[in-house]
């Protein structure tokens, strides 16, 4: 037999979105302050490799039968950019590789694309 998840490829492939899940619902409900909670807003840089309906589906799994259940999660998606030393340009990366997308070189600072943050909560009275 291989060595690989005995985890159903759905449930395999979602286990890091549903650790992210679990952080945000812990951030969400520290805030909150018991308080309902209609929608949540995400900003997620995209060197961060979260698959967004695999967030989304985790959210809903993750805070059905809770007090987050039914809140909407939105996410935000951010792009990678990098600013280039050797030519002065910034761009945004289309591949995982840090590099200069106008001169090619390595000798770059990333400006975006790490993101993991909950940027908003939309709070009804209770």
């Amino acid at each position: 037999m291989g060595g690989g998840s005995m985890l159903p490829p759905t449930i395999g492939g979602a286990m890091h979105e549903l650790a992210l899940c679990e952080a945000i619902a812990g951030a969400v409900n520290r805030h909150a302050g018991g308080q309902p909670v209609t929608r949540v807003l995400v900003r997620i840089g995209h060197l961060r490799q979260v698959v967004p309906d695999a967030l989304t589906f985790s959210w809903q799994m993750l805070t059905a039968g809770t007090d987050l259940d039914g809140s909407v999660l939105e996410i935000e998606s951010v792009p990678a950019t990098v600013s280039c030393s050797a030519c002065g340009a910034e761009t945004t990366l289309d591949m995982p590789i840090v590099a200069c997308g106008q001169c090619y070189s390595r000798d770059v600072t990333l400006l975006t694309g790490e993101e993991f943050a909950v940027v908003s909560l939309e709070l009804t009275d209770a």
